[in-house]
């Protein structure tokens, strides 16, 4: 076992407190600064010498300005002889872009991976990425952490589970809910709908394949941007006879107006998880909080033990409100 340090970048110091606490730790000082020309500074005011680093951000909005701390701090962490530096990243932006969908077109999660190897990270450990495909734009160990296990209980303790549809809001998010779907309880129904996208963040449900009529329907998706695919999904689903409806979602993205458009939405509760830190909280947002997985994954990669392992005990992990 290493000697261990964790610290904070800008972008989510209450998850990294969080953590911090439950490894029985306190945080790494660091000092962030912003010039005025708006460059990054920082400073690291713990020696690092020989330690095991994990350094926690979120590439969230302001999404270039926190993915550029991360990288200084990495290299800051690098240049005062770190012996291992492993970047943290709770939500990983720019991942909706990795793959090209017509000419001319950058692939910037791959970019984004590239230039978090090269500022020096020797692993890097997240959560629910976009596309696992992503996984292998490293060219370092990626350890990639499912959080469905946790919004599953988080569902088994609030909802009679027999009167539960689980619903995915398009095709490609098939596999995501039916393996939630099978967390969730054995020889529950799922349900698929069809959308377009006339332009970016809108969506139009055209169909549905499964029944939905007198259920509980849970939309089940790995983010919410503008809000406007789970709002439609979700006046579809009524009107085809669903009770309820709910959703949940690991990464809160929430751009602006998102938050109030789901209130006004006919979803009875929206649960996600502190990936990213907002200010803003609705009466439908419920938080469940990811630091006891990535405390126990951070106490796994410190001591040498089987991430294995620890996939195979992700399924009792209870949830827990975010603080």
């Amino acid at each position: 076992m290493r000697k261990l340090l964790v610290f904070a970048g800008g972008s989510n110091r209450p998850l990294a407190e969080e953590i911090s606490n439950l490894l029985g730790k306190s945080l790494g000082e660091v000092t962030i600064k912003r010039f005025a020309d708006g460059e990054t500074w920082i400073q690291v005011e713990d020696s690092v010498r020989d330690v095991d680093v994990f350094i926690i951000q979120s590439t969230c909005s302001p999404v270039n300005d926190n993915l550029m701390e991360l990288l200084i701090m990495i290299d800051a962490m690098r240049r005062a002889s770190a012996e291992r530096v492993t970047a943290v990243i709770p939500y990983y932006g720019y991942a909706r872009q990795e793959k090209k969908t017509t000419g001319r077109e950058p692939i910037s999660a791959k970019l984004v991976a590239n230039l978090i190897t090269a500022a020096g990270a020797d692993r890097v450990l997240t959560i629910d990425l976009h596309a696992p495909a992503i996984e292998g734009f490293f060219d370092i160990p990626v350890d990639h952490l499912p959080v469905a296990p946790i919004l599953a209980e988080y569902f088994r303790e609030t909802l009679p589970i027999q009167e539960v549809v689980v619903v995915a809001p398009d095709v490609g998010t098939v596999a995501r809910a039916n393996r939630f779907r099978k967390l969730l309880g054995r020889g529950l129904p799922l349900a698929v709908l069809f959308k377009h996208r006339p332009e970016p963040d809108m969506a139009e449900v055209e169909e549905m394949v499964g029944d939905v009529k007198g259920k509980s329907a849970i939309i089940v998706d790995d983010l919410i941007s503008t809000g406007g695919t789970l709002i439609e999904g979700a006046k579809f689903l009524i009107r085809r006879g669903a009770e309820r409806v709910y959703a949940c979602a690991t990464h809160p993205v929430f751009a602006p107006g998102a938050v109030e458009r789901l209130e006004e939405s006919p979803i009875e509760k929206v649960v996600v998880t502190n990936t990213i830190h907002f200010q803003q909280k609705g009466e439908k947002i419920e938080v469940v909080s990811v630091a006891p997985l990535l405390a126990r994954a951070i106490k796994y990669i410190n001591e040498g033990l089987s991430m294995t392992t620890l996939y195979k005990e992700l399924k009792p992990i209870k949830f827990q409100p975010a603080l």
